[in-house]
């Protein structure tokens, strides 16, 4: 049996497991999920200023897939039925409305010098905004958002969609939740003035080359800040979604009191929506893994915007079926806002109940 668990930095040692993986500012891995630590992997992730790492020991058993068809106890369709609470309503995207955002989105990155280029974006906006409004939606599953194929595209509505959530959640107006979703649509415009070759390279980036890729969100800022039909907030936005907190973002190396809380917002979701899918340069993480990534980030993300967006996000929806540590298959019952990683679940054949937020009995159990 295995137990994972958070150890500072100042106090790793040679011969730990890590067992979460570390990334660089291009969402790139230099440490992967399972490394042993040596002495040099250590004083790298001080330099780096790393606070802490989740430190795997003991070895797990091959992991069991959850199976849809595993059968349910009595005692366990008894309790499901008894302690299901369903989830806050999510976002969800018709095939006609996704279709306007594709033909919208596309149109507006192949278009930014066109007229009624704001109107375009605002559109599109408003087609987000009345989908999570239809369905009152207070939580989302980024895997129902899909809308192309096409990374820059798909990131963009996944950002803005994610972002109009977290901003109602967090209580702004519905004009400001309005007008970050333009913005989320509008961050990468500046991608089209990077060359192919950096955008899409599949091995790490040069220093030479990173420092290209960090003019994009200038880029962005550049090519709206003359349209009179955009906001000057939703172009601040733009411009700052890669600053961070401490002063180590870009392109101004902006501390916090200089961000603004919209760029706050779509730096968390930006950077949970490019750990989550696939590049070229890099497989997706694992919901679980962008969400301990983004957690493990507290030095550099907004706390409100953190908290929001992790209020807002649902891993595992009621009725799913999960594979706990200990070996058993669950259902989920109930889902915590507070504790989005440790649901309350059902194991199908013993009946029992683990609630993971809040039994302390279940603490060394997860979903893995």
């Amino acid at each position: 049996m295995s137990r994972r668990y958070f150890v500072r930095t100042s106090s790793l040692k040679e011969g730990m497991k890590v067992d979460q993986s570390i990334i660089d500012k291009t969402r790139r891995v230099l440490i992967a999920r399972g490394t042993v630590l040596d002495t040099y992997l250590i004083e790298a992730l001080k330099r780096l200023g790393i606070n802490g790492v989740y430190i795997r020991e003991g070895e797990d058993a091959e992991p069991v897939l959850p199976k849809e068809d595993v059968k349910v106890s009595k005692k366990a369709q008894k309790a499901i039925e008894k302690l299901t609470v369903e989830d806050r309503t999510r976002v969800t995207l018709s095939e006609s409305v996704k279709k306007r955002v594709q033909e919208g989105i596309s149109y507006l990155y192949s278009n930014t010098e066109a007229e009624d280029f704001a109107d375009a974006s605002k559109s599109i906006a408003s087609e987000l905004l009345k989908a999570i409004d239809d369905n009152d939606a207070l939580a989302v599953d980024i895997s129902m958002l899909k809308v192309s194929d096409e990374y820059t595209f798909k990131h963009s509505v996944d950002v803005a969609t994610m972002a109009m959530i977290v901003a109602k959640k967090m209580g702004y107006s519905e004009e400001e939740v309005y007008d970050i979703g333009v913005a989320g649509l509008l961050h990468d415009l500046g991608k089209s003035k990077v060359p192919p070759e950096i955008l899409n390279k599949p091995g790490k980036l040069t220093e030479e080359e990173f420092e290209v890729m960090k003019k994009h969100s200038l880029h962005s800022y550049n090519i709206l800040k003359n349209n009179k039909g955009i906001k000057d907030s939703v172009k601040l936005a733009v411009l700052q979604h890669h600053e961070k907190i401490n002063g180590q973002g870009y392109p101004m190396g902006l501390v916090s009191s200089q961000i603004c809380k919209f760029a706050k917002i779509l730096t968390v979701v930006d950077i949970y929506d490019a750990l989550v899918t696939e590049r070229p340069y890099k497989a997706a993480f694992t919901q679980r893994d962008a969400v301990e990534m983004l957690m493990a980030m507290t030095y550099e993300l907004d706390m409100d915007a953190l908290k929001g967006f992790l209020g807002s996000v649902i891993l595992y929806p009621v009725n799913c079926i999960v594979q706990l540590s200990n070996g058993e298959t669950a259902r989920v019952v109930e889902n915590y806002t507070e504790y989005i990683l440790r649901p309350k679940v059902v194991g199908l054949q013993s009946g029992k109940v683990y609630d993971l937020a809040y039994d302390l009995s279940c603490a060394n159990i997860i979903i893995p």
